[in-house]
C-alpha cells in the first residue's frame, strides 16, 4: 500500500461561504434572461414573511435549490425565484400588539428572512423578487377582480358564511380546519368557528368545478394523495334532476343519484336558506322562527325541522307529498331542496321517524344480492343499496340502475353531474391586504373604480374592533365613478390566496408597469416544471392556482397553459424531539446560530441526505455532526491530492474498476437527483470519496482517474453543498465556479448496473461464509465463475413459457450434463422472475476488476477462476450472478 492516510485539512465555515455567495453575485449566476427560451422553472411555495425562519423552512428552500442548482449544470437556463406573500392576518395582529404599522413589521420581517435565505446560500434569482403587498404587486389584484366581473366571473351573494369571532372575519370552507383534533375551527388560531348569514364578493369558481375535476387524472406529474384531496374537496356526482310542483305556485328543481327511488318519496324538504322556504317563511310564523333558530345556531338536532303546510306533487305518482324545512338539507349541496325517500336514505329515515312520516320501500335486493329480500326490514333502518324496484307501478323489476337511466325520460329530468366545491368568497373584514375596487352609490348600485384610478391604496393603519377600513372614514368616502354622488368605497379586503393565486406568473416580468405579466413570455415559460410546498396547501392554494390559471388562459392572457405546475412535491416536516419543529413553542433549530457553528452547508447536506424529501425526519446534533464531518473528509482528501501528499503511479488492474465506479456514480446519482431521490444521489457520493480513499490507501492511484474522481464528487456534491464543492473545485486547481459547470457525464459501460450488482453480492457472500465458519484469518479466497451451459439454460428458461424443466431437459446441449443439469433446470423454474446476467468472461472480468477489495478487506490473496480453469468441486457449486466461493484459512 504506497499511500497512508494524510492528515486531515480543515476549511472554516464562517470564512468561505460569505465569499462563494459574493462570487456568485458578481458572476449574476442565478439571473435568468428575459431572453431566456422555455427556462425549467424550479419553485418553492412563497413564504409568508413572519420574521424568523427555521429548519423547517429551510429544508423546503434546499430543495428547490439543490434541483435547479443541478438543472443549471445540466445547461438548462434556471428560473429560481422568491417573493414573499406579505399580505395577511398575523401581520396585522402582530402589528397590532407593537403598536406599529402592519407595513413596517412586514417589511422588517422580509428583510430578516431575506438575510436568513442569503446566509444558507439559496441561489435565487432575486432581481425578480416579487412583494404582495406593494401597491406594484396588488393593483394587478385589483385589476384581475374588475376583469373577473366583467367576465361574470365575479358576484356578490347572501350566504351563510364560516366567521371567526377572534379574526373577526369571514373564513372560506378551505380556511375551516376540517382536522378531527381541531374540526370547526379557524385555520389560523383554532376558535371555534360560528356562523353568520352574510352579502360578500365570490369567485365563482363553481363554473370550473367540472374541469377542476376531470383534468386531475392527467395531472401524474402531482402526487396520487393530493390529487385524491382535491377529488374529494371539489367532488363529483352523476346523477338528474326534475321538478316538483309545489302549492305555493313554485316549481323547484331537486339534484338526486337515486332517481330509482322516486316511488318511494314520503315527504319534500328545502333547506332553510332556500327562496321558496324564505317565501312561505313571510306567510308562515312558525316556518320564520324555525328559520331564524337554524341559522342562528349549530346545535339543532340533525332531525329538527318544520312542516310548512303546503304540499309538493311526486311526478312520478301524481300524489301531494308533504313539504317540510329541514336542517339536515344543507343549501348549496345539490339545489337545496330534496325528495325524501326514508326507506331508502338513512337521514331521510330519521327525519321520517322523528316526524312520524311514512317510510315505503320501492327497492329490494336481487336474487344475487348478500341480503334476503325477506330480511329487509326498512321501518328499522334504510336499506341503501341498488336492488330491483318493487312497488313502482310499471316499472317493477326493473334493475336500479336500468331504472335511473329510464326515468330521467319519463318525469321530463335532466342527467346532471354535481360537485361540493362552493364558489369562492373572497371578501375579508380586515386591514392588511387588497381593497376590493368597488365603491357602494346609492343610486347606482356597486360600481368598479376606474382602471386609472388603480391601485387603490391601503389608508393609514387604524387600530379599532371590527373592519378597520369602516373606521377610515376620509379614506371611504369618495365620488360615485358614474354619476359623481356620494359613495363608499368597499371596505372588506381581498382573501389573501387571491395575491398567492397567480404570484408564480408575475416572476416571468416582475417590473412590467402596464400589465400583471408579460403574456407571451409566461405562456412560454409556463407551467412551473417543478413545485415544492407543503400539503396543507393542496385544496386551498393548489385549487386556487389552477382555477386563476384557466380563467386566465380563457381570458387570452395565456395561451394553451391550463395548469400552473406541471411536476408537485410536497415536503415532509422536520422535528426536533419527536414534535414538529415550531416557532410558536420555541421547538425550532434557528438557521443564524447553527450556520455560525456549522456552515449553511452542513445543514443541507444533512437535511437532504436524512430522507427523501417529502418524509418528514427528525433532527439530530449527531446527524449534522456526522454531515459537517463528511464535508471536512472530501476537502481534506481534495487538498492532500492538489498539494501532492498523494503518491500516484499507472494504478495497477486497479483503475479500470475504479474509473468505471466514477462514472457509475454518475449516471446513478443523476438519476436519481432527476427523482428527487437527493440521499440516494448523496450515498453515491459518500461511496465514491470512501473508493477513491481506499484506492489511494491500496496502490499508487493514475493521477487522471483519481482527479476525475474528485471532480465527479465535487460537482454530484455542488448542487446539495455549493460552497464546499466551490472550494474544493478551487483546491483542484479550477478558476471558474462549479455552480456553473458542466455536469459529469452520465454514460457506462455496457452490463454495469448487473457488474456492480454481482461483485457487491459476492463480497456480501465471502462476509457471510467467514463469519459463519467462523473464519477469523482468511489467508486465500477462491471464486469461480459458473460454466457456459450453466448461463446457457439460465438465458433459455428466461425465455420460456409452461413446462420449463422439460424443455429445457429436451435440450441435447443440457442433456450432455445428466444429473447437474436437471437439478439446475428445477431450480430455475421454482426461481420465479430470472434477471440477465453477464456471460461468463464479462462476469469473470468484473469480478477479477473489483477482486483488491476483498484482498484489502481481508488481507488475503484471492483468484478468480474462469469456467475452464476452476477445480471441479468448486465450479460445480457456481451458478451465474453466484459464483462459488472456497476461503482457506
Amino acid at each position: 500500500m504506497s499511500n497512508s492516510t494524510p492528515e486531515t485539512r480543515r476549511f472554516d465555515p464562517g470564512e468561505i461561504e460569505p465569499r462563494w455567495q459574493d462570487a456568485w453575485d458578481e458572476a449574476d449566476v442565478f439571473h435568468v434572461d428575459d431572453d431566456a427560451e422555455d427556462p425549467s422553472y424550479v419553485l418553492a411555495m412563497f413564504p409568508y414573511p413572519s420574521g424568523e425562519m427555521h429548519m423547517g423552512h429551510v429544508r423546503n428552500y434546499a430543495i428547490t435549490d439543490a434541483f435547479a442548482r443541478y438543472r443549471r449544470m445540466q445547461g438548462d437556463a434556471v428560473l429560481h425565484p422568491m417573493g414573499w406573500d406579505s399580505f395577511g392576518l398575523p401581520a396585522e395582529n402582530a402589528a397590532n400588539r407593537r403598536d406599529i404599522d402592519p407595513r413596517e413589521f412586514t417589511m422588517d420581517c422580509i428583510a430578516n428572512m431575506r438575510s436568513q435565505m442569503e446566509l444558507m446560500g439559496l441561489g435565487l434569482d432575486w432581481d425578480r423578487e416579487v412583494t404582495t403587498c406593494e401597491p406594484e404587486y396588488f393593483r394587478w389584484n385589483q385589476w384581475f377582480f374588475k376583469q373577473f366581473y366583467e367576465e361574470d366571473i365575479v358576484e356578490r351573494q347572501t350566504a351563510e358564511l364560516n366567521w371567526c369571532p377572534d379574526c373577526e372575519t369571514v373564513l372560506a370552507d378551505e380556511n375551516v380546519d376540517p382536522h378531527p383534533d381541531h374540526e370547526g375551527t379557524c385555520w389560523r388560531c383554532d376558535t371555534p368557528i360560528e356562523h353568520r348569514e352574510m352579502d360578500q364578493w365570490f369567485f365563482t369558481t363553481t363554473d370550473y368545478a367540472g374541469e377542476l375535476y376531470d383534468t386531475l387524472d392527467e395531472m401524474d406529474g402531482w402526487p396520487e394523495n393530493v390529487r385524491e384531496m382535491q377529488r374529494n374537496w371539489i367532488g363529483k356526482q352523476e346523477g338528474a334532476s326534475v321538478s316538483f310542483e309545489m302549492t305555493t305556485g313554485d316549481s323547484v328543481d331537486i339534484f338526486t343519484t337515486r332517481l330509482d327511488t322516486i316511488y318511494g318519496a314520503t315527504f319534500f324538504a328545502l333547506a332553510p336558506g332556500h327562496d321558496v322556504a324564505g317565501e312561505i317563511a313571510a306567510e308562515h310564523s312558525e316556518v320564520a322562527e324555525y328559520i331564524d333558530r337554524a341559522e342562528s345556531s349549530d346545535d339543532l338536532p340533525e332531525t329538527s325541522g318544520v312542516f310548512t303546510g303546503e304540499y309538493a306533487e311526486n311526478p312520478a305518482t301524481g300524489e301531494q307529498i308533504p313539504v317540510y324545512v329541514a336542517d339536515y338539507v344543507l343549501e348549496d349541496i345539490g339545489t337545496g331542496a330534496l325528495y325524501a325517500v326514508p326507506a331508502h336514505d338513512e337521514r331521510d329515515h330519521a327525519f321520517a321517524q322523528a316526524h312520524d312520516i311514512e317510510i315505503r320501500q320501492v327497492v329490494e335486493p336481487t336474487a344475487a344480492a348478500e341480503h334476503d329480500p325477506e330480511d329487509i326490514d326498512t321501518e328499522a333502518a334504510a336499506y341503501t343499496d341498488d336492488g330491483v324496484l318493487v312497488d313502482s307501478g310499471e316499472y317493477d323489476g326493473l334493475a336500479s340502475a336500468t331504472a335511473r337511466e329510464r326515468f330521467v325520460e319519463a318525469f321530463d329530468g335532466e342527467f346532471r353531474t354535481a360537485h361540493s366545491l362552493r364558489d369562492w368568497c373572497i371578501s375579508r373584514q380586515r386591514y392588511w391586504g387588497t381593497p376590493i375596487p368597488f365603491v357602494e352609490c346609492p343610486d347606482c348600485g356597486y360600481v368598479p373604480v376606474p382602471e386609472a384610478d388603480l391601485p387603490v391604496e391601503l389608508p393609514e393603519f387604524v387600530q379599532t374592533t371590527g373592519n378597520p377600513l369602516d373606521a377610515a372614514e376620509e379614506w371611504k368616502h369618495v365620488a360615485c365613478p358614474d354619476c359623481g354622488g356620494d359613495a363608499v368605497r368597499e371596505t372588506d379586503t381581498m382573501d389573501t390566496f387571491v395575491d398567492s393565486s397567480w404570484y408564480f406568473l408575475r416572476y416571468v416580468s416582475p417590473g412590467l408597469a402596464d400589465a400583471p405579466f408579460d403574456s407571451e413570455r409566461a405562456s412560454e415559460w409556463l407551467p412551473v416544471d417543478q413545485y415544492v410546498g407543503g400539503i396543507e396547501h393542496a385544496t386551498m392554494h393548489l385549487i386556487y392556482s389552477r382555477f386563476f390559471t384557466k380563467v386566465l388562459d380563457d381570458m387570452d392572457l395565456l395561451t394553451g397553459v391550463r395548469e400552473p405546475f406541471e411536476n408537485l412535491l410536497t415536503q415532509g416536516m422536520v422535528r426536533k424531539n419527536g414534535e414538529a419543529m415550531s416557532s410558536s413553542t420555541g421547538n425550532v433549530v434557528s438557521p443564524r446560530p447553527f450556520v455560525d457553528s456549522y456552515g449553511a452547508d452542513t445543514g443541507r447536506l444533512f437535511m437532504l441526505d436524512a430522507a427523501q424529501p417529502e418524509k418528514d425526519f427528525d433532527w439530530t446534533d449527531e446527524g449534522a455532526q456526522s454531515a459537517h464531518d463528511f464535508l471536512q473528509n472530501v476537502y481534506g482528501l481534495a487538498v492532500a491530492y492538489a498539494e501532492g501528499e498523494v503518491n500516484t503511479g499507472d494504478g495497477g488492474a486497479i483503475d479500470e474498476y475504479v474509473a468505471r465506479e466514477i462514472d457509475g456514480a454518475a449516471a446513478t446519482a443523476t438519476e436519481e437527483f432527476e427523482q428527487f431521490r437527493f440521499n440516494h444521489a448523496l450515498q453515491e457520493v459518500r461511496d465514491l470519496v470512501s473508493l477513491l480513499r481506499r484506492y489511494a490507501d491500496h496502490t499508487e492511484p493514475r493521477a487522471e482517474t483519481f482527479e476525475r474522481g474528485l471532480e465527479t464528487v465535487t460537482k454530484l456534491l455542488a448542487p446539495v453543498a455549493p460552497h464546499t464543492a466551490e472550494e474544493v473545485w478551487h483546491e483542484l486547481g479550477n478558476s471558474s465556479l462549479v455552480a456553473t459547470a458542466e455536469w459529469p457525464p452520465t454514460d457506462t459501460p455496457a452490463g454495469y448496473d448487473t457488474a456492480r450488482l454481482l461483485v457487491e453480492n459476492t463480497r456480501e457472500d465471502v462476509r457471510d461464509i467467514v463469519d459463519v465458519a467462523g473464519i477469523e484469518e482468511p489467508r486465500t479466497i477462491e471464486i469461480a465463475v459458473a460454466p457456459d451451459w450453466k448461463h446457457y439454460a439460465r438465458q433459455r428458461a428466461r425465455e420460456l413459457d409452461g413446462n420449463v424443466v422439460g424443455q429445457l431437459m429436451g435440450d441435447e446441449r443440457l442433456q450432455a450434463h445428466g444429473e447437474a443439469a436437471a437439478d439446475y433446470a428445477k431450480s430455475l423454474a421454482g426461481a420465479g422472475h430470472l434477471d440477465e446476467q453477464l456471460p461468463p468472461e464479462r462476469e469473470r472480468e468484473a469480478l477479477a476488476r473489483a477482486s483488491w477489495l476483498l484482498e484489502r478487506e481481508f488481507d488475503a490473496e484471492t483468484t478468480v477462476y474462469g469456467p475452464d480453469e476452476a477445480p471441479e468441486n468448486l465450479v460445480s457449486e457456481a451458478t451465474p450472478g453466484r459464483p462459488g466461493i472456497r476461503i482457506e484459512e
